[in-house]
């Protein structure tokens, strides 16, 4: 269907909905009758527009990861190498899906449907280029695309696994970007100071800032308020 105005208007509304309901109810318990009963629109024009529920899921996690790395970069500061770019951004999503439950669910989904998992893989695939080039000057983007496709797994395995007293966020942390850096050949020595760095930082509030910031752009973007409670964090294990 063609943009236009009308619906483009009921797409804005339907994105305003999708977020709340995704954010109080989480993806998968969210139903498209209860979006479009909330957001006053059909059936027939809600699959226009979107063709299912995983095509509202699509235009959300293009918009938060096209922005994650960006918001790693300023937290992490100009001056830094840019492997900790990387230990920022992948502890963020860590940290992200411990604080919130909702937030779990939704990243889950969207490193296991193949649409949007294939979004992430591409989108970081670049990002890997140019962080990790130096160590692996050999590689194409399409071996980081295949190197992303076993570090992302490991990603959806720890965010599926909740945190508990004998395995505890810090330690989570720790763990994937061991993992994660040494199969990007970081040298040892560079490795620790990367992990140290995300260690030094309060990555709890930071991961609720950053979190509130990219919701806030995308509220900007598609024109609709969003209340102090939608982004209410739930306990931290």
């Amino acid at each position: 269907m063609a943009i236009t105005n009308a619906s483009m208007a009921a797409k804005k509304r339907i994105l305003a909905v999708c977020v709340r309901l995704f954010l109080d109810k989480g993806y998968t318990r969210t139903t498209v009758a209860e979006i479009t009963k909330t957001a006053g629109v059909s059936i027939s024009t809600f699959q226009n527009i979107f063709r299912a529920k995983d095509g509202v899921l699509n235009e959300l996690v293009e918009f938060m990861f096209s922005n994650q790395f960006g918001a790693a970069r300023k937290l992490a500061g100009a001056d830094v190498p840019p492997v900790y770019v990387y230990a920022v951004e992948t502890a963020l999503q860590l940290v992200l899906t411990e604080r919130n439950e909702n937030l779990r669910d939704i990243y889950l989904e969207a490193y296991t449907q193949s649409e949007t998992a294939e979004y992430i893989h591409k989108h970081t695939a670049a990002e890997l280029m140019s962080i990790f080039g130096a160590y692996l000057p050999d590689y194409t983007e399409s071996d980081f695309y295949e190197m992303e496709l076993g570090s992302a797994g490991i990603m959806r395995g720890y965010m599926a696994r909740k945190c508990d007293m004998y395995f505890p966020l810090e330690r989570k942390l720790r763990r994937f970007l061991s993992m994660s850096l040494r199969a990007y050949r970081v040298p040892e020595e560079e490795l620790e100071k990367a992990i140290r760095f995300v260690e030094g930082l309060d990555v709890r509030t930071i991961s609720e800032q950053v979190m509130q910031e990219l919701f806030n752009m995308l509220a900007v973007r598609f024109e609709f308020p969003l209340e102090a409670t939608d982004m209410e964090q739930e306990k931290t294990t």
